[in-house]
């Protein structure tokens, strides 16, 4: 009995299993969105500003920065393309000033870099798309950094300013959209509240994670999309509370293959804390190591291991008149299937 209130403490909040079946939806889905609201703002709130530090970086014994740049509003008829190092604005190169174009905001424009030329024009050295964008819409000037350089140095530029960049972390990048408000990136958030499950702001290796926590930000949001989101609060806790709770469990094929695995059966995951005890009788880790060990790599393990889990289950879980025997070979209901 301690091991069940354990439980259905930890679920509380939660939309799954038996829950699902008693909670008013309507009432609930409106509650929610308000506790959405205020767990953002609050997310918000507890963001501190900070000023920029130095510490723990190591300065450079020398520094050649050239001539220190000009900030001006320039024509855009007055700035130039030099073919030489520039790209053609082709392909995706198109759609992506159109997309610009589209959701054109100035608090989202850096200024464009550029350098002085012959006949009182300026060569672009970034900012190609994003000056066409906004020519596209409308404006004949845009901000401009006036470097100095020599075509030698332009090319540097261009090469250091595009290819030298910080990559950023797809836990990053929700953690700024939900700040923003995306829908994606609060419907992620509030799956994983939901589920007890800690979402990461930054990577962090596994021997440093504890149970609990998750990078798989792009595996919820695509699991979202095609299981919804009951399924993948339930996956999530098939982890979280059970004895598979441990540090780096959370990753994104595991969440995949749990969603795949309890999908196809519906009366599994809705079995309430019958689930649960079937899963504190599986061996997740192992079960993945076991997987990991053959051929299948990608799409083609994710598979593999939602066969073993269903396997597994199979035999644990109990026989409802909705359950019918694991055929992995058989086609899917049309209901379910959707196309990513």
């Amino acid at each position: 009995m301690a091991e069940i209130n354990k439980r259905q403490n930890a679920r509380s909040g939660s939309w799954t299993g038996f829950e699902a079946r008693s909670k008013p939806t309507g009432h609930f889905v409106a509650d929610r969105s308000r506790d959405i609201d205020r767990d953002r703002r609050e997310f918000v709130r507890g963001q501190a500003m900070h000023t920029i530090s130095t510490d723990g970086f190591t300065r450079p014994s020398h520094v050649d920065a050239g001539v220190a740049p000009m900030l001006q509003w320039l024509k855009i008829s007055a700035l130039t393309i030099d073919p030489s190092y520039q790209r053609p604005i082709i392909g995706v190169g198109r759609r992506n000033v159109e997309r610009i174009a589209s959701m054109f905001s100035w608090c989202c424009f850096t200024p464009v870099v550029v350098s002085p030329v012959e006949g009182g024009r300026f060569a672009i050295i970034d900012g190609q798309h994003r000056t066409t964008a906004a020519l596209l819409v409308g404006y004949d000037e845009v901000p401009c950094q006036i470097v100095i350089a020599a075509r030698e140095q332009q090319a540097a530029a261009f090469k250091a300013i595009n290819c030298v960049t910080t990559p950023i972390a797809r836990v990053a990048v929700h953690a700024a959209a939900l700040v923003a408000g995306e829908t994606w990136a609060v419907q992620v958030a509030d799956v994983c509240a939901r589920a007890d499950a800690t979402l990461l702001r930054y990577p962090l290796p596994i021997s440093k994670q504890a149970a609990g926590q998750t990078m798989a930000v792009g595996a919820i949001k695509q699991c979202i999309k095609r299981h919804g989101q009951n399924t993948v609060i339930t996956a999530l806790q098939c982890v979280i509370e059970t004895g598979n709770n441990k540090p780096g469990m959370l990753n994104a094929r595991m969440i995949k293959a749990l969603c795949a695995a309890i999908d196809r059966h519906q009366d599994w995951r809705d079995g309430g804390l019958a689930l649960f005890d079937a899963f504190d009788q599986i061996d997740l880790a192992r079960l993945q190591a076991r997987c990991e060990d053959g051929s299948a790599t990608g799409s083609d393990l994710v598979q593999r291991m939602a066969e073993v889990i269903a396997v597994e289950l199979s035999a644990l879980m109990p026989v409802t008149r909705e359950h019918r025997p694991v055929r992995w070979d058989a086609p899917r209901p049309k209901l379910e299937v959707v196309n990513l």
